[in-house]
């Protein structure tokens, strides 16, 4: 495990990329051209994505991105 500290500034920008990733892979997620496989590799990803923000994300915030997770196949 790897322990990192940030500015508030900082957690702000970790914040909005994270969001800013899962916001992409949702989109890609619903994108009917892709296969199985290709989504399975952006549901792998996503799930990881999603476990970092919920480390310092809101709980609000955090429901919003949770249904994702159940959307997903």
């Amino acid at each position: 495990m790897l322990g990192m500290m940030f500015t508030d500034k900082e957690c702000k920008e970790l914040d909005y990329l994270l969001r800013k990733e899962m916001d992409e892979m949702l989109v890609d997620m619903s994108d009917r051209r892709l296969d199985g496989p290709i989504k399975e590799a952006i549901s792998r990803r996503y799930k990881i994505i999603f476990r970092m923000y919920a480390r310092i994300a809101p709980p609000r915030e955090l429901s919003r991105y949770a249904l994702g997770l159940k959307t997903q196949h």
